[in-house]
């Protein structure tokens, strides 16, 4: 039997921890995000409502004016694509009017697991 080193161990701890993610902390570290997005369903301003975006097509949120590229992108919002988004929206899609990035991988997933519970 072999076994596995304990910092791998630590490591894989780690992921994990980060990909769950805070629902408390991501509501807080949304309010970067009020400035352009509502949670209200149809309630759009500069940035389309975040309400229901877990599962969303990219482009689709009624009654937002999207860029070309957002509408062209064909992405699925899950946690994947919303992570890879969120640390660099205009690597993602080329073209988004979306121009804040959040670097910090904690704070991406604490975000995610508050826009899951917008449903």
């Amino acid at each position: 039997m072999r076994l596995i080193p304990t910092t791998i161990l630590f490591a894989l701890w780690v992921s994990s921890a980060v990909a769950a993610g805070s629902v408390s902390d991501g509501q807080r570290d949304f309010g970067r995000c009020v400035g352009c997005h509502a949670i209200q369903p149809e309630h759009n301003g500069i940035g389309p409502s975040l309400a229901d975006v877990a599962g969303r097509r990219s482009g689709s949120a009624p009654g937002y004016n999207y860029s070309t590229a957002m509408t062209g992108a064909h992405l699925t919002w899950d946690d994947t694509s919303l992570d890879r988004f969120l640390a660099n929206p205009q690597g993602v899609v080329h073209g988004t009017k979306m121009f804040m990035a959040v670097p910090d991988p904690r704070q991406r997933q604490d975000i995610i697991a508050y826009l899951n519970t917008l449903k």
